[in-house]
């Protein structure tokens, strides 16, 4: 399962992941039709995919979008807690409402999702949220932002301690600076430019970049490694 799977990283991870051989259950909450070409990006080459639209920060969406998996799937082995929203704010009050939203989908929808996650996986599940390298650079107007992100990782690992004895993994991916249309939109191409040198590789990561790592939490070889950050960024922090 991959919630925020329809476009951007999110959808690069679905794809990966239904390579990989894994049949998907995709979140979303904006386009269906963007959902639904996901959908068909992994049917065309031979994957297993459905696509259903939820809020993540409302408990009764969350569990429709887990309870649609089962039934069509027959079991949910992993969890890719992907959705979320980023809007640059500074720290004063009237960034409240930015603030607010943020927090609902980042920190409330996982929560919801993780404690869903926890639920529902069987012995030797596998989990990953999504956190961001942003959180070492404490770059001003990305305090909302950060904020949100950290409890996300404080989250991942209070709940692999907690899922202690089933085997279930849990980890964060932080990506750096990626060239999605949410991290592009309202920046200039000085700003981008800028970014993209931040990081010892010189370039912004692309979502497959971050697909990479999810996997690799995903797949055999990460099974050793739980409750960790894991930052995706090209040496950015």
């Amino acid at each position: 399962m991959v919630t925020g799977g329809s476009r951007g990283i999110g959808k690069a991870i679905a794809l990966r992941l239904a390579r990989d051989g894994f049949a998907v259950a995709i979140g979303y909450a904006g386009s269906q039709d963007r959902a639904d070409n996901t959908v068909d990006e992994i049917k065309a080459t031979g994957g297993r995919a459905i696509a259903v639209k939820g809020n993540v920060a409302e408990p009764g969406d969350v569990t429709a979008l887990f309870s649609a998996a089962q039934e069509t799937f027959g079991r949910i082995d992993a969890v890719v807690s992907n959705a979320g929203e980023m809007e640059l704010a500074p720290i004063r009050e009237d960034s409240l409402a930015v603030f607010d939203r943020m927090m609902d989908t980042n920190v409330r929808g996982t929560f919801l999702v993780l404690a869903k996650a926890a639920e529902m996986l069987p012995h030797g599940g596998r989990i990953v949220a999504l956190s961001s390298s942003v959180i070492a650079k404490a770059t001003p107007g990305y305090g909302p932002y950060i904020a949100s992100k950290s409890a996300v990782e404080g989250l991942v690992h209070v709940l692999a301690n907690e899922l202690r004895g089933r085997k279930v993994t849990v980890n964060a991916v932080a990506p750096g600076p990626v060239g999605t249309e949410l991290f592009l939109k309202g920046k200039t191409e000085e700003q981008i430019s800028m970014l993209a040198n931040m990081a010892p590789l010189q370039r912004l990561g692309e979502p497959n970049d971050i697909a990479n790592a999810v996997a690799f939490l995903l797949g055999t070889d990460g099974g050793w490694v739980n409750s960790q950050v894991v930052r995706v960024n090209g040496g950015f922090a």
